[in-house]
């Protein structure tokens, strides 16, 4: 693993592979952003990502980064496992930082709005637009 660069990983793939990430994203998502929320500085925006990612109107390259991005961060097992606390999520805070570099401009006020309502823990905030 510690041969792949964050390129590689940012690929958007092609339809398949993008299905694959967004089943992987949508159930693991949630779970994994509960225990990294206090080592990503950035919470508010991987939640909008998480959105922006779901949101059909999302251009099909930009989803895919996303979904790639996302996917890593949902996995355990990656460059540094998650279960190093603090340590373990910085791979995946570099690997985000490089897709929002990459799509910079894409994730737009309403999937902020949807993390908003999110991260505010209201009834409906937690579901996909």
């Amino acid at each position: 693993m510690e041969d792949i660069k964050f390129g590689e990983i940012l690929l958007p793939g092609d339809e398949d592979t993008q299905s694959r990430r967004e089943k992987s994203v949508r159930k693991k998502f949630w779970p994994t952003f509960r225990k990294a929320v206090r080592y990503i500085p950035f919470s508010r925006d991987v939640v909008a990502a998480f959105y922006c990612a779901l949101d059909p109107q999302t251009p099909m390259r930009v989803r895919g980064i996303l979904l790639a991005a996302l996917a890593y961060f949902v996995m355990p097992i990656d460059i540094i496992p998650d279960f190093f606390a603090v340590i373990g999520f910085t791979d995946d805070v570099a690997v985000l930082a490089a897709a929002f570099t990459l799509i910079n401009g894409h994730i737009r006020v309403q999937h902020y709005e949807a993390a908003d309502r999110a991260l505010a823990d209201e009834p409906d905030g937690m579901k996909t637009i």
